[in-house]
């Protein structure tokens, strides 16, 4: 079974190596677990991740990211969704 709180650390790890990402909140004891990264130079562009048991990171509207298998491109992949220029 897979541990999805650790791969959800480790997403959080990697989405805050991104110079343009925040992540706000890492919630591991709610159902389901989630972490929610924002872009830093905006308050209102920011998004929810959760990790399915297949191993899939999945945003809030449903995009696929990527798999646990290579959690730096999943990481990476959001830091291009979010990318924006301040407001």
């Amino acid at each position: 079974m897979l541990d999805t709180t650790t791969c959800l650390e480790q997403f959080a790890w990697y989405a805050s190596r991104h110079a343009d990402l925040r992540v706000q909140t890492i919630a591991l004891a709610s159902e389901p677990a989630y972490v929610q990264v924002r872009n830093r130079f905006s308050a209102t562009l920011a998004e929810t991740v959760t990790c399915s048991e297949e191993g899939a990171f999945i945003t809030s509207w449903g995009y696929r990211l990527g798999t646990t298998h290579d959690v730096e491109s999943a990481a990476a992949r959001l830091a291009y969704l979010l990318a924006a220029l301040p407001a």
